[in-house]
């Protein structure tokens, strides 16, 4: 798989708001065939910051990237964000979620 992560500093004015303002990318991103998972989480030491954890199968990420609800949010979103997104991305063995052996239950 394709394994994302992406930090967005979004602008103080939009970021109560940001989940809903990247709604429709997300909800589209997440109907592609290929996509494993889309979620954003919010850092607790920074709330102007969204983790985006995403993840497509080996062959989906470009035509998630040359899809047009990309393509949109590439026009609209970078007026709510501060700076360009950082972004971490490598290829990963299998699909799945392993377990965290050091906190087993």
């Amino acid at each position: 798989m394709i394994f994302i992560c992406v930090k967005w500093k979004v602008k103080p004015e939009f970021a109560e708001g940001w989940i809903e303002l990247s709604k429709t990318f997300t909800d589209a991103t997440r109907a592609e065939p290929g996509n494993l998972f889309f979620d954003w989480s919010r850092n607790v030491e920074d709330p102007n910051e969204y983790v985006l954890i995403e993840a497509f199968k080996d062959d989906a990420a470009e035509a998630h990237v040359t899809s047009e609800h990309f393509k949109t949010a590439q026009r609209e979103l970078p007026q709510y964000v501060q700076e360009t997104p950082r972004v971490r991305n490598v290829q990963m063995d299998g699909d799945h979620w392993d377990e965290l052996g050091e906190f087993k239950i």
